[in-house]
């Protein structure tokens, strides 16, 4: 929220120098008449102008670090995630005793592939993929692939907030 703030103070007050600047351009650009101003005053205004756009860039710099110190944070805690998911799969499958070829099937499934597109990776029938499924549901003692990812998402569940 308070970056979201300091982000519209800069960008209002970087429009209010855009405008005095341009406007300043334009009437001596365009040889507009406009009421004598004092001089002292109008180079206050530039000066005042000036400092904030400055200002805008030496704040818009510090946001832009911090925002790519969160995005590395975040992309370092997905990086964990995932390994942590790793984990979490090559415990299940040791634990149901897969065979190398299971656990191959058995992340094809939990990623969400068909029988026929598993067939086509691993250059197999899918009459033997089907088999390698029915094998890993048994031994991992559920019906279906829903029943199979629940378990890894409980599991992903209990290690964040355990």
């Amino acid at each position: 929220m308070k970056d979201q703030l300091t982000f519209l103070v800069l960008l209002v007050l970087q429009l209010i120098c855009v405008t005095v600047f341009t406007y300043d351009i334009g009437a001596n650009l365009l040889g507009l008449r406009v009421a004598p101003v004092n001089w002292q005053l109008y180079e206050l205004v530039e000066i005042g102008a000036a400092g904030f756009l400055l200002a805008g860039v030496v704040l818009s710099a510090r946001m832009l670090r911090r925002s790519l110190t969160r995005q590395k944070a975040a992309e370092d805690s997905l990086r964990m995630a995932s390994g942590a998911f790793m984990d979490v799969l090559d415990e299940r499958f040791t634990d149901w005793a897969l065979t190398p070829a299971e656990r191959d099937v058995a992340l094809f499934l939990i990623k969400g592939l068909s029988t026929a597109e598993i067939a086509a990776l691993r250059d197999t029938s899918e009459g033997t993929v089907k088999a390698q499924t029915n094998a890993i549901y048994r031994k991992a003692d559920v019906t279906g692939r829903p029943q199979l990812l629940s378990l890894f998402i409980e599991d992903l569940m209990a290690v964040e907030t355990g």
